[in-house]
């Protein structure tokens, strides 16, 4: 039987900590792709599914407790291990969304157990497929200060929200998150107005 050789997502906003994960990862016949923060994460995650994230959880921007959050409720099937030099042994920290925990700065082979445990062929991995954008349904907040009618719209991908011009008349938009820059297709809802 032949099996696909797992890709990886390393997520770390250290670039020698990136590099030498990639390497060792790498080494092990593993495909491993890098994202510095969050943010770049889910760009890459739209990019291609990997099928195991392997993520510090202390970044600027979007830190890893929100990103892993956002990847359990978006990509439940992805398998996740976490990693900080902030949490001591192998316990998941409380609050973590993620199947396995490596404490940084121990030895690499406990790393390397943990992702051949995760990976080990029999387990599904999950299908590659294309996202079809659904749309999201936002309220017409009334005029901004400028006078303009805005929208005040919730990213799907990184739960950030932020404001959105639009014409009086529009009953679709098409944006990229202020924050990640995700495309995002919008259904507006005008109030009704009393006859």
């Amino acid at each position: 039987m032949l099996y696909l050789t797992p890709g990886l997502l390393v997520v770390d906003d250290e670039a020698l900590v990136r590099m030498c994960l990639s390497d060792m990862l790498t080494g092990s016949g593993y495909t491993v792709r890098n994202a510095s923060d969050g943010f770049s994460a889910l760009a890459a995650i739209r990019e291609e599914i990997p099928d195991l994230i392997l993520s510090d959880l202390n970044m600027p921007g979007m830190s890893g407790f929100e990103f892993l959050s956002v990847v359990r409720r978006r990509f439940p099937s992805v398998r996740v291990i976490a990693m900080s030099s902030a949490y001591a042994g192998v316990d998941l920290p409380q609050g973590v969304a993620a199947d396995a925990f490596y404490q940084k700065g121990t030895h690499p082979t406990f790393l390397l157990r943990i992702v051949e445990e995760i990976t080990r062929p029999g387990q599904s991995l999950l299908a590659r497929r294309a996202r079809i954008l659904a749309p999201i349904w936002v309220p017409s907040n009334g005029d901004n200060a400028s006078g303009k009618m805005h929208v005040t719209i919730s990213c799907p991908e990184c739960l950030r929200a932020f404001p959105q011009t639009i014409e009086q008349t529009a009953t679709t938009l098409e944006t990229r998150c202020a924050w990640c820059r995700v495309p995002i297709r919008c259904a507006i809802v005008h109030p009704a107005v009393a006859a």
